[in-house]
C-alpha cells in the first residue's frame, strides 16, 4: 500500500505545486484531463484520478509543503488551464458515469447555470432543463471549487449548454498582457503607429514610404472626411460618399501589405517607455468580449487624433444639439430636417408648432456656420418651395454669433456676406447660449429661441484622450509640440492637426484648426520620416543624432467660404493684419468650387462631386428620407 502511494504521490507531486494546494489541484484536475489540457483520457481515468487523491488527502499537508520548497512560477499553467477552458466545448460524452462527474460551468463567481439534458424516448430527443445555482471562487493560481452533478441515467447522454459571454470577459479582464502586436525584431522594417484618419494622419499616410516602414493606423472610422464640403450633404446638394474616402485607397499597405494593418478602434493610451500603445476596439456585439483591448507596439508614433467640438460646458448641448464634423452628423442632420418638413404637414398641427419644428438655428459665425447656413438657404428657396408647399411660409434660418460672423475675413468680405444672407432669408443675431432645452435655446439675456433643428458650429478644443494624456501641453491644452513636430521629454513621438499646438519656448502661436494648416503639418512630417528611414533612423531610439534640417514653417494660403446662391468669399491675405487680394461674388463661388474640386483626394471622389453638381443643377435635390 506504501509503495502504491509513493508511485500515485510522484504523479501527482506536479499538480500539485503547479497548483498551489492539495486542495486546489484536487478540485481542477479532472477539469484539466477532462479539457484536455495536457493529454487526453477516457473517463475510467478521471474517477481513478479522484480515487488517488482522496487516499492521499491524510497527506495533503506534505504536498503543500512543496509549494513552499520548488520555487515554480504557477501562473503560466493557471493561464493555459484558463485558455483552454474558454476555448473548448463544454460537453460530456455518452460514457459519464451516473455520478461523481465533475463540471466546470463559467468562470463567473455566482451564475444561474442552464443545464439542458436530452432524454431519448422513441428514437427522438426531449429535452429538460435543469438549473442549479454554482458557487465559485478563483484565486491567482487556479480554481477552489467544483460542482458536481448527477444524471438520471448512466445510459443518458449529456449534452450542456453554458453561456460564455460573461465568463470570457471576465477571465479576459483578469489577464495583465494586452493581446496584439509585439515589437519589431532586428532585421524587420520599423513600425509607424498613426493614431487618426483626419486631414493631417492621411497626408502622412499618403506620401509614407511603406518600403522603409510598416505603418499601422488605429482610428474609430476607416475614411477620410473632406470637411469643407460636408455642409452641402446636409441638404443632398452632394451624396455622403463624396466626401468620405476610405484610408486604404489613401495607404494601399494597409490592405495589401503583410505587416502593415488598420484597427478599427480607440486609443485608451499609450506608454511612452514601453512604446506601446493600448487600443479599444469599436464594438456593436459581435466581439468575443467587451470591451476588446489590445496593444500595438510602435518605433514611431504619430498622434493625429483631431479634436472636439467646444460646447463651452453649456448645459444642453451634447443632448440636443447636432454638430458638423463628421458624415454621420451630416446624415442625422438630413434626417432631422427631411422629419420635421414632413411631420408639419400632418393635420391639427398648430400655427406655432409649425413655425417651431422648420425653425433651423445655427450657433457660430465662423465658415462652417456660414456656409451651412448659405446651403440650407439654397435648399429652402429652390426645393422646399416647389415640394413642400404647404408649409414653404413658415420654414426660416436663424444665425446666431456672439461677435461678428467670419471674423477672420477681410472687413469687406465680412459685410458682403452679411448683407447676402440677410438677402437669401438667413437672420443674423447676436447673442451668447446659456442654456439648451428640447424645444429651445436660452440666450444670456433671457430671450427664448424656439427651433426644430439646432446646429452647433462654435469650433473645436482639445478631446478628452488628449486631455488624458501624461504629455506636455502647449496652450489651450493641446499636445505640445517643437518646431519638428516632435513631443519633447519623449521618444520618438510626435503629434500634429487639431490636437498639436506650439509649445510656448518655440516663441510660436497655436495655428488654427484648420485644414490646410493639417495637411502642411502632414506632409512636412512625413517628408521628415523618409528622410529619418533612409538614413537608418526609424527604428526606436535611433534618430537621436540624425539631422532634421529646416522646421516647420506655416505659410497661409488663404481662406475660402460659400455664402449660398452662387455666391463665394476668397480671401488671399497671409494673414489677418496683413493686406492682400479678397473678392466675392460670382466669380469668387467659382474660385471655391474649382479650388475644393482638386483638393479632393481621389479621382473616384472628383468625379462624384462633380457629377452630384451636376445633378443637383439640372434636378434639383435629393428630398428622399432614408432610415
Amino acid at each position: 500500500m506504501l509503495c502504491k502511494h509513493a508511485f500515485v504521490a510522484l504523479h501527482l507531486s506536479c499538480l500539485v505545486i503547479c497548483f498551489g494546494s492539495f486542495e486546489r489541484c484536487f478540485s481542477s484536475c479532472s477539469i484539466l484531463i477532462h479539457h484536455r489540457v495536457f493529454f487526453t483520457l477516457n473517463v475510467q481515468a478521471v474517477y481513478q484520478l479522484k480515487s488517488w487523491f482522496l487516499q492521499l488527502r491524510p497527506c495533503r499537508h506534505i504536498f503543500d509543503n512543496l509549494i513552499t520548497r520548488a520555487g515554480f512560477s504557477t501562473m503560466a499553467l493557471a493561464r493555459i488551464a484558463r485558455t483552454s477552458l474558454k476555448r473548448s466545448a463544454v460537453a460530456l460524452g455518452s460514457n459519464a458515469c451516473e455520478k461523481d462527474l465533475f463540471y466546470e460551468g463559467a468562470y463567473a463567481r455566482k451564475s444561474s447555470l442552464p443545464c439542458q439534458v436530452p432524454v431519448k424516448e422513441c428514437g427522438n430527443f426531449s429535452y429538460t432543463t435543469m438549473k442549479k445555482q454554482i458557487q465559485m471562487n478563483f484565486s491567482v493560481r487556479g480554481i477552489t471549487s467544483t460542482p458536481q452533478y448527477q444524471f438520471p441515467s448512466a445510459n443518458t447522454q449529456r449534452v450542456m449548454e453554458v453561456p460564455e459571454s460573461e465568463a470570457e470577459s471576465e477571465i479576459e479582464h483578469e489577464e495583465t498582457r494586452y493581446a496584439g502586436l509585439e515589437a519589431t525584431k532586428p532585421g524587420e522594417k520599423p513600425r509607424v503607429v498613426v493614431l487618426g484618419t483626419g486631414w493631417a494622419a492621411c497626408r502622412f499616410l499618403k506620401g509614407l514610404d511603406t518600403k522603409i516602414y510598416d505603418v499601422v493606423c488605429i482610428s474609430p472610422r476607416n475614411h477620410m472626411v473632406f470637411t469643407p464640403l460636408l455642409a452641402s450633404t446636409c441638404v443632398g446638394t452632394l451624396e455622403f460618399r463624396s466626401v468620405a474616402e476610405p484610408v486604404s485607397r489613401i495607404q494601399n499597405s494597409l490592405s495589401r501589405s503583410p505587416n502593415s494593418y488598420f484597427y478599427l478602434a480607440s486609443c485608451i493610451g499609450i506608454d511612452t517607455d514601453k512604446h506601446e500603445v493600448y487600443c479599444e476596439a469599436v464594438n456593436n456585439g459581435g466581439l468575443p468580449r467587451e470591451p476588446y483591448q489590445f496593444k500595438v507596439a510602435y518605433d514611431k508614433l504619430v498622434i493625429a487624433a483631431g479634436a472636439e467640438p467646444l460646447t463651452f460646458g453649456i448645459k444642453g448641448v451634447k443632448e440636443h444639439a447636432f454638430f458638423l464634423r463628421e458624415v454621420y452628423h451630416a446624415q442625422e442632420i438630413r434626417k432631422k430636417l427631411l422629419l420635421n418638413l414632413m411631420l408639419s404637414e400632418n393635420p391639427g398641427i398648430s400655427e406655432e408648432e409649425k413655425k417651431r419644428l422648420l425653425h433651423c438655428v445655427v450657433i457660430g459665425g465662423g465658415p462652417t456656420g456660414v456656409e451651412f447656413s448659405g446651403e440650407l438657404s439654397d435648399f429652402i428657396m429652390r426645393d422646399v418651395h416647389e415640394r413642400y408647399t404647404h408649409v414653404k411660409d413658415y420654414i426660416r434660418v436663424t444665425l446666431i454669433e456672439a461677435n461678428e460672423i467670419l471674423s477672420s475675413f477681410d472687413i469687406s468680405l465680412r459685410q458682403y456676406a452679411t448683407k447676402h444672407l440677410t438677402k437669401v432669408g438667413v437672420r443674423l443675431m447676436r447673442g451668447v447660449v446659456k442654456e439648451v432645452h428640447p424645444k429651445k435655446i436660452v440666450l444670456s439675456d433671457g430671450t427664448d429661441v424656439p427651433y426644430g433643428l439646432l446646429v452647433w458650429s462654435t469650433g473645436v478644443g482639445s478631446s478628452e484622450f488628449v486631455k488624458s494624456l501624461n504629455l506636455p501641453k502647449s496652450p489651450g491644452g493641446r499636445i505640445g509640440i517643437d518646431q519638428w513636430l516632435r513631443v519633447p521629454s519623449v521618444e520618438d513621438v510626435f503629434a500634429l492637426g487639431d490636437c498639436a499646438g506650439f509649445l510656448e519656448h518655440t516663441g510660436r502661436p497655436v495655428l488654427p484648426a484648420l485644414a490646410q494648416v493639417a495637411e502642411r503639418e502632414g506632409k512636412f512630417l512625413v517628408e521628415l520620416f523618409n528622410k529619418m528611414g533612409k538614413e537608418n533612423g526609424g527604428k526606436a531610439f535611433s534618430a537621436k543624432d540624425i539631422p532634421l534640417g529646416e522646421p516647420f514653417v506655416y505659410r497661409h494660403l488663404g481662406s475660402m467660404a460659400s455664402v449660398g446662391h452662387y455666391k463665394a468669399l476668397v480671401d488671399l491675405r497671409q494673414s489677418k493684419d496683413e493686406r492682400g487680394l479678397s473678392f466675392a461674388g460670382f466669380i469668387s463661388w467659382l474660385i471655391w468650387r474649382s479650388a475644393y474640386l482638386t483638393r479632393v483626394v481621389s479621382w473616384r471622389n472628383r468625379f462624384y462631386v462633380a457629377v452630384n453638381w451636376a445633378t443637383t443643377l439640372v434636378f434639383g435635390r435629393d428630398n428622399s428620407r432614408i432610415g
